[in-house]
């Protein structure tokens, strides 16, 4: 735990995470979880687990624009990912940030240039996805996608299994029978907002998994299990065979490059399985958060760097 907080902390300060940017790409230890810094990398990387039947779900890194215009260039950087993707006739959607689309600035600009993305997945037949941040974001991110999804249609939520408020929000968001995507959560809230502690988030993740994979049977909701949690999976393949639900009417989540044997076991196993693709240049912090979250990640960082160490080290000379 004390490893975890403090990769954690340390993912939030800009003069590490841009030490590690510089050399993370080039040694190619980054890989293992972004799948580049362009869009044409992250488009590479698509095909591949399209072609393994994979759906994906691409995910441009970065948070928390500042002006106007930043939101505006993120809103067409958005939309060209959504044609890029049709264009190659990859399966999947994308994923939005709505901080990245000036929630911060003004959450009319917001809802207006997310509603633009929509309209133009729905004409080309695709779908999107919204992320969900820290709690202080959680209300009007609620707002923004309802208003969306009124519109539109075609766009499903990430909810958090943590936090105490959840399974009032997935009540009031099942009149719009969307999807929605289920994480535990990885920001760190206090405990009169949300659960502490790992069991007691599983249990409450179990539970949510339940009562979304029974309003799939009825037709409520289309779940997206997100999890690496192999505990968290196999509970969710057993709802899946007790409800005797079809295979059209839920999906697994997982996110590239982490528990690629779970990923393997439940594609073989013959669910929908689709794959967080994230890129960008602002790569470092989401990647350290990775780090943060299973120690073997760390030790696979390390050997990287030894490895280097020991290539750039000069040799010592014979006599």
């Amino acid at each position: 735990m004390v490893v975890r907080n403090l990769i954690f902390w340390l993912s939030t300060k800009r003069s590490v995470t841009n030490s590690i940017a510089r050399r993370g790409m080039k040694l190619g230890f980054a890989r293992r979880f972004v799948a580049g810094e362009t869009l044409a990398e992250a488009l590479a990387a698509s095909r591949e687990l399209c072609q393994q039947g994979r759906n994906v779900s691409l995910n441009h890194l970065g948070e928390n624009v500042s002006t106007e215009a930043a939101a505006r260039e993120v809103c067409a950087s958005y939309i060209e990912m959504i044609e890029e993707m049709h264009a190659k006739n990859l399966a999947g959607n994308i994923s939005i940030k709505l901080t990245q689309l000036g929630l911060d600035l003004s959450k009319d600009l917001c809802t207006s240039l997310a509603d633009s993305i929509a309209r133009r997945a729905r004409n080309l037949g695709r779908t999107i996805e919204m992320d969900m941040e820290g709690s202080a974001y959680t209300d009007a991110t609620l707002d923004i996608f309802e208003a969306v999804q009124r519109e539109s249609g075609n766009t499903g939520l990430a909810i958090q299994a943590y936090l105490h408020r959840t399974e009032k929000d997935l009540q009031r968001l099942a009149p719009l029978k969307p999807k929605i995507r289920l994480v535990k959560g990885a920001y760190r809230e206090p405990k009169k907002i949300a659960l502490q502690g790992k069991a007691a988030v599983d249990a409450n993740y179990k539970r949510l998994t339940t009562l979304l994979l029974e309003g799939a049977a009825q037709g409520i909701f289309l779940p997206a299990i997100a999890s690496h949690d192999p505990f968290m999976v196999a509970h969710a393949q057993l709802e899946v065979a007790r409800l005797k639900l079809p295979k059209d009417r839920y999906e697994f989540q997982m996110i590239y490059g982490i528990r690629r044997d779970l990923q393997q076991e439940v594609h073989a196993a013959g669910h929908t399985l689709q794959v967080y693709v994230p890129f960008g240049t602002d790569w470092c912090p989401y990647f350290m958060r990775r780090l943060s979250e299973r120690p073997a990640n760390c030790w696979f960082v390390l050997r990287s760097l030894l490895a280097e160490s020991n290539q750039q080290a000069p040799r010592q000379r014979i006599a």
